[in-house]
């Protein structure tokens, strides 16, 4: 399988298909003002200023969802072109404020857009650091495979996580249910073994989807993989067992994909890694992140 490349200077928001970021960045505006914008009465609609300050170190990313907030609503944001780039790590702190960007409109606008497009940055900022030290951590064990993230996101905001995964250095893993097949265990005891779940799949995915099966043991990996399977998910292995058994469907499977998952952190991950898995997952990357502190201060 292909194995990491360097994302360094990688314009992911190309990825971004602006008419539907567009749409989804409207909708989080219409569930905050669902009514009434009292605070935009008070203030008024006189064009003003905002500054962008990061206040807590860690990775940038979320720019073109910010971006899009105030598109919307009809303000223009400024960047700071040296230090707003994503995938950047940014020393910054509670007294060390950064200056990232400045956002210009009528007052009311800027303060409408405030505090959906500042959750925005600040999740997936927090899981672009958040990826970006499981990386490193890999790498400086000498592991080229895949870190990844997976499919547990928040519903509604799963493209900002995702983007923020990527930004960071991480895989995806799988953006939803049509992107790949997986096969897990409900999926196995549904249709009665794994051999029959990965054919009827295969009938239906044809050659251009990946199928995945979530395998406890040994004998369900190897199952898998002589079923057809792409990709054999260990699933809460121990770290020990996981590397043998890995070894083990290699040397008779070598062209399947080993996939290591199951409550693996990025403090554990080091005793997963071998040379014959290729993807370690960890759900905690878009489930156990700390957001980065952002504000947005109106200049006066």
């Amino acid at each position: 399988m292909s194995r990491h490349s360097d994302t360094k200077g990688v314009d992911f928001s190309t990825l971004l298909p602006q008419e539907q970021i567009n749409a989804t960045v409207r909708q989080w505006m219409d569930n905050d003002i669902p009514s009434f914008d009292v605070g935009g009465l008070v203030v008024g609609s006189s064009v003003k200023s905002a500054q962008l300050w990061m206040k807590s170190p860690g990775i940038f990313a979320g720019k073109p969802f910010f971006d899009a907030v105030f598109s919307c609503l009809n303000c223009t944001v400024e960047w700071n072109k040296e230090l707003a780039v994503e995938g950047t790590f940014i020393e910054a702190s509670s007294s060390n404020k950064i200056l990232l960007a400045t956002v210009n409109g009528p007052v009311n606008k800027l303060l409408q857009g405030e505090r959906t497009a500042l959750n925005i940055i600040s999740r997936s900022s927090g899981v672009a650091t958040l990826s970006k030290e499981a990386v490193a951590a890999a790498r400086a064990l000498g592991w080229n495979g895949l870190v990844a993230g997976t499919r547990k996101t928040t519903p509604g905001f799963g493209v900002v996580e995702k983007y923020g995964l990527l930004v960071g250095g991480a895989a995806t893993h799988r953006l939803d249910l049509s992107q790949m097949v997986m096969l897990k265990d409900n999926h196995i005891w549904a249709a009665g073994s794994i051999t029959d779940a990965v054919k009827l799949a295969r009938q239906a995915a044809g050659f251009s989807q990946k199928i995945e099966v979530e395998c406890q043991n040994l004998e369900e990996a190897m199952e898998a993989a002589a079923a057809g399977a792409d990709i054999a998910m260990l699933d809460n292995f121990e770290p020990s067992q996981l590397r043998k058994d890995a070894q083990t469907i290699k040397e008779k499977y070598p062209h399947i994909i080993i996939e290591a998952s199951g409550g693996i952190t990025t403090e554990t991950m080091p005793d997963y890694l071998c040379e014959h898995v290729d993807v370690i997952s960890q759900g905690k990357l878009t489930q156990g992140y700390s957001c980065i502190d952002y504000s947005l201060k109106i200049t006066h």
